[in-house]
């Protein structure tokens, strides 16, 4: 499926329409060359490139997202994500949420407006979902009204109310993609409401796995959930994921292209090193996207290795000391990033939410005994494959991109059977297999911090500790949270200071334990 990538300008605000007293002037003032309304199409634009672009961002903010999910190190300075710093974060996701209304107000017929509304249900509770798994308790019922309802210091709800209203739009983005007709300033889509719907049930089901510690809980009926959004229309392959296809197009290159050269000067800074957590698995699993992620380590080149052998290939540990790792880059014996990455203007499409990470959801949910029927097996296998499949198909087929060990379909089934990647042992000893798997798949791709995540949610990958270099504080823990914005706690002081003493009895700080992972 062919996925475009739209030109767009920065949205011109809302016009505020003056008295009739001024309709004279407006209409002498009027730039017949400006645009005087703003379409659900321009405002459906904006907010999906806001929810997808924005996040996976370009240059070494590309990277960010990947050093505090631990695929990589960055020698260019001591940086905070690497070893684990957190600060405060921001609700600009919120803000985003303004453009809504006016899209869905703007719709010309009904079957548009059930599309835009049904937008705007998935656009909301995508940014909730992100905001709230970041520090816990948000504001949700009032956020946003500030304009229809005068409410500019909204007040907090609890993570498990607004976990409930994420839940519950889901349910109303299906319902009314359904009923809708395709609509104008898809990016992603085209517009086809049949692949929304497929997107919208597929991220509740990844919400849901996120309240697996929640089952017990009477209102948000988790596996019954689960089991009803099972029976919707769902995701099918890698050519459904929610992902930006790039182009050589000015300012459509892929991230962390190099094409023409030097126009990513970060890509060619030799800053970057791949993780242990990244390669260590994938030589231990004789796992062949390793040589389409990687290059092999100069130093084993030299010293006679074959670029096609898997111990060629060496990963750094992101805790270790930043001048151990300039001198393991100085002595050049380790692995970077894979040619294609920066000589590629589309290296391959960016997902913030794929069919794999679907398969993988689904795998969990089997092994933990909410879903019947298929074989966690079944749906495990398909993560793989079809992240497998997804780099087979748009690496070129140039020895340098995959070093002469091509993935085919062979392959494939073989290493997704095999005794050392196959699901087996105790249900944690499968849920370990089922997360490493989904790291692996996930490298340059998936929701912002989303490896960090996974790893905050079950401890895999496991990620080492180290006292002497994590900059959270106390040194001895990791950070859970990012603090409250410092524009809410000055200006919506009361509010947030009350969720804080709710929550986290009056601490606003990183280690705070928030209701989700409770």
């Amino acid at each position: 499926m062919k996925k475009t990538i739209y030109k767009y300008s920065l949205m011109l605000p809302l016009l505020v329409l003056l008295s009739n007293g001024c309709k004279k002037f407006d209409e002498i003032n009027e730039n017949p060359h400006a645009a005087t309304q703003v379409s659900s199409g321009m405002l459906a634009t904006g907010m999906i490139l806001n929810i997808t672009r924005s996040d996976i961002s370009t240059t070494k903010s590309f990277m960010q997202s990947f050093l505090l999910s631990k695929y990589l190190t960055w020698g260019e300075g001591i940086e905070g994500f690497q070893y684990n710093r957190l600060g405060a974060t921001d609700f600009a996701r919120i803000n985003l949420l303004r453009n809504v209304k006016p899209m869905i107000d703007a719709a010309p017929n009904e079957g548009l407006r059930k599309s835009y509304e049904a937008l705007g249900h998935f656009i909301r509770a995508w940014q909730f979902f992100q905001t709230t798994i970041q520090v816990g308790d948000i504001p949700y019922t009032d956020a946003v009204k500030g304009e229809e309802s005068g409410i500019i210091q909204p007040k907090y709800d609890t993570q498990k109310t607004v976990f409930l209203g994420i839940l519950n739009e889901l349910d109303q983005a299906n319902t009314l993609f359904a009923a809708g007709t395709n609509f104008d300033g898809d990016p992603i889509y085209g517009g086809k409401v049949d692949n929304w719907r497929r997107l919208a049930n597929s991220f509740q089901l990844h919400v849901l796995i996120n309240l697996y510690k929640k089952t017990a809980d009477a209102e948000l009926k988790v596996v019954e959930r689960f089991k009803d959004v099972m029976t919707r229309p769902l995701m099918r392959d890698y050519k459904d994921n929610f992902a930006l296809v790039y182009s050589a197009t000015a300012t459509q290159n892929y991230p962390w292209s190099n094409v023409p050269a030097g126009s990513n000067a970060f890509a060619s800074s030799n800053y970057t090193m791949l993780s242990s957590y990244l390669i260590n698995p994938l030589i231990q699993l004789q796992d062949r996207r390793l040589f389409y992620y990687a290059k092999p380590s100069p130093v084993k080149v030299t010293g006679g290795m074959s670029e096609s052998n898997y111990n060629a290939y060496v990963g750094a540990d992101p805790a270790t000391n930043f001048q151990t790792l300039l001198t393991m880059k100085n002595g050049k014996d380790y692995s970077d990033f894979n040619n294609r990455y920066s000589q590629l203007v589309n290296a391959e499409p960016v997902s913030v939410f794929s069919y794999w990470d679907l398969q993988f959801v689904l795998a969990e949910a089997a092994v933990r005994g909410w879903i019947i029927g298929t074989p966690a097996q079944t749906y495990y296998a398909a993560g793989i494959s079809n992240s497998m499949n997804f780099l087979a198909f748009y690496t070129p087929d140039v020895a340098d991109y995959h070093h002469n060990m091509k993935m085919d379909a062979t392959y494939i089934a073989t290493y997704t059977a095999s005794a050392a990647v196959a699901l087996s042992g105790t249900v944690d000893q499968q849920i370990e297999k089922i997360i490493t798997q989904k790291y692996l798949a996930n490298f340059l791709q998936g929701s912002k911090y989303l490896g960090w995540y996974e790893n905050r949610r079950t401890g895999y990958p496991s990620f080492t500790l180290n006292a002497s270099t994590n900059l959270n504080i106390p040194a001895s823990s990791f950070p859970l949270r990012w603090t409250y914005p410092s524009n809410e706690t000055s200006y919506n002081a009361t509010n947030t200071n009350a969720a804080i003493s709710s929550q986290y009895g009056g601490t606003d700080d990183t280690n705070q334990i928030m209701w989700l992972l409770k």
